[in-house]
């Protein structure tokens, strides 16, 4: 064993040994994980208690109401989560770092100040809040997913600093009352759609364990979907907090750059900042992604970081949106209806039949609705993801080695070709690539200015994959246009669930040519027995700082969804 691979084992094995003796499964159960295809629902639930899996049910808002009325301390919600998530990563491989005790702490802190104040610290009081591991927790090691980085913290350069250091957002976060327990899996180097690092290996999908969990905020999307977190926090630059929501059938917003601070957290390639990644938020609700972006945004972030543009929560940007549906999702007759464009496929890589049939689902409620949905046909994202992509790439893979050098770890089979060491771009090439992305945003707008032109109403937003696959093969992530196009326009962009794959329902289309060897090698991937229970969700597109419009808009949409399912089984 090498010096790297023996420090990676100490590393899960101290992990392990931070899950109480009680709540830790025997080889007999870890095996029975192993040969299940499903980990969700009653499968997790067997190793916890019924009171746990009543706590664990909840979602955010309702578990923020009933610690706001007394109902549950947050000794009993903490209690509760970090048990699950404890058997969580025990089948599923989710976790990097694990600090129950602290969080414990932080609870009985929080239940003695509601005692005394009969009131709650604040909008997040005792809720607990998983983190994707690139947030910097005082005392807790960040490993970003590089074991170079074990026992300090990914950027951090002064061993007098290690473990001293707090992301800006981990401040806010605890400002308003929230319990951090855990940090999630990532991939080496972030720049990857599954989960699969040296330190821990592989997380799967916890809906099918053929499948990936997504990445690269994978873990955190693995977590929720096995009930060990109701919220936390992701990040995205390629689609980071979209695949893994679509892939573990969750809900997640990617914002604008600039409007949640990314101050103090670390970040691969951190010197790249023309297409900047973006912190954003992974939740089992919608509710729970409105109440974390509402609170965070009250701590008015831009005043410790200038890096964040200073706009507030608009709640009647929100309200106005909202007022024009019904609770169901149905068209208020005194409003106007949404105008909601639909991208089926950017034309280069076609998607799955499960996602075309999730697509079909969505604009069927939303036309029952009485809402108006159109065509999508911008400008070809296939230049937006050539573009986006030769930026973060830009520096020759020379911070990715650096962290790799570290420890003598090599990267994973997977990104051995996509990140051998380059010399870095030249200057005049990055204007020049920066030049184009500018061009291209300036098309896309002026195509969806020219919505207006028919009938007056520009499109509200756009209805689209998140990848051309329900989850996926790992190994088998060739196209990333759906999500990296977003990335490079610096929209919002919000993710929910539509359906699962079915075997019965997504046969293979026999009729269907493939267009290039891209899209030849995705088509050949499908096996509806394989895919068969993936999660298929699609994101909801607005353009820039348009986030309360955004989850506004995904509020009536997922509404219309429930009201036509509802129907369906009446």
């Amino acid at each position: 064993m090498t010096s790297w691979e023996a420090k990676a084992a100490a590393k899960r094995a101290s992990t392990i040994a931070k899950i109480p003796p009680a709540w830790r499964l025997s080889t007999a159960d870890l095996q029975r994980a192993k040969d299940e295809r499903n980990l969700t629902g009653p499968f997790i639930r067997g190793f916890l208690t019924d009171s746990v899996n009543t706590i664990t049910a909840k979602d955010s808002l309702q578990l923020v109401e009933s610690l706001r009325r007394g109902h549950l301390t947050a000794v009993e919600v903490t209690t509760a989560f970090c048990n699950t998530a404890a058997v969580a990563h025990q089948i599923n491989n989710c976790l990097h770092e694990i600090f129950f005790d602290e969080a414990i702490e932080r609870a009985k802190h929080l239940d003695a100040y509601f005692a005394q104040h009969k009131t709650v610290l604040g909008p997040l009081h005792g809720l607990p809040i998983s983190l994707k591991d690139q947030f910097h927790v005082k005392g807790v090691d960040t490993t970003m997913g590089y074991v170079g980085w074990i026992d300090s913290n990914l950027g951090i350069t002064d061993p007098s600093q290690i473990h001293k250091l707090e992301s800006q957002i981990v401040t806010e976060l605890l400002s308003l009352g929230a319990v951090l327990y855990c940090k999630t899996s990532v991939p080496q180097t972030l720049l990857f759609g599954e989960t699969k690092n040296n330190i821990i290996g592989q997380t799967l999908n916890p809906h099918n364990h053929n499948l990936s969990c997504g990445g690269s905020s994978g873990g955190e999307g693995a977590l929720q979907a096995l009930g060990g977190s109701t919220l936390g926090v992701g990040t995205d630059i390629g689609g980071s907090v979209r695949i893994p929501a679509s892939f573990n059938g969750i809900f997640s917003i990617k914002p604008t750059p600039e409007r949640v601070s990314y101050r103090n957290s670390a970040n691969t390639n951190p010197g790249q900042n023309t297409y900047r990644s973006a912190v954003g938020f992974l939740s089992t609700s919608l509710g729970g992604l409105e109440l974390i972006l509402k609170g965070i945004l009250s701590t008015k972030p831009w005043l410790k970081d200038p890096a964040v543009v200073p706009i507030p929560f608009r709640q009647a940007l929100f309200d106005e949106y909202v007022s024009r549906a019904e609770p169901n999702g149905s068209v208020t007759h005194s409003k106007q209806s949404l105008k909601l464009g639909v991208l089926r496929t950017d034309g280069v890589v076609q998607p799955h039949p499960p996602v075309t049939r999730g697509l079909n689902v969505v604009v069927a409620a939303l036309q029952q609705a009485g809402h108006l949905v159109v065509d999508w046909r911008p400008p070809p994202q296939r230049t937006a993801e050539r573009v986006h992509l030769s930026f973060l790439k830009a520096d020759g893979a020379h911070d990715i080695h650096s962290h790799l050098g570290l420890s003598g770890e090599p990267l994973i089979p997977e990104l051995q070709e996509s990140f051998r060491l380059k010399p870095p771009m030249g200057l005049l090439e990055y204007q020049h690539n920066t030049l184009e992305g500018l061009a291209y945003e300036a098309k896309y707008s002026d195509y969806w200015n020219q919505t207006a032109s028919d009938d007056g109403q520009i499109v509200d937003a756009v209805i689209m994959p998140v990848a051309p696959h329900a989850a996926v093969i790992p190994g088998k992530y060739y196209h990333t246009a759906y999500t990296e196009a977003i990335n490079l326009l610096n929209y919002s962009a919000v993710v929910i669930p539509v359906t699962k794959a079915d075997r019965a329902l997504d046969a293979i289309d026999s009729d269907y040519r493939p267009k290039n060897e891209i899209d030849q090698r995705n088509w050949d991937a499908y096996d509806p027995e394989i895919y068969h229970g993936a999660p298929v969700g699609v994101q909801l597109v607005a353009r820039k700082f348009e986030e309360e419009k955004i989850l506004a808009i995904a509020k009536i949409v997922f509404a219309a969804l429930e009201e036509a399912r509802n129907r369906k089984d009446d």
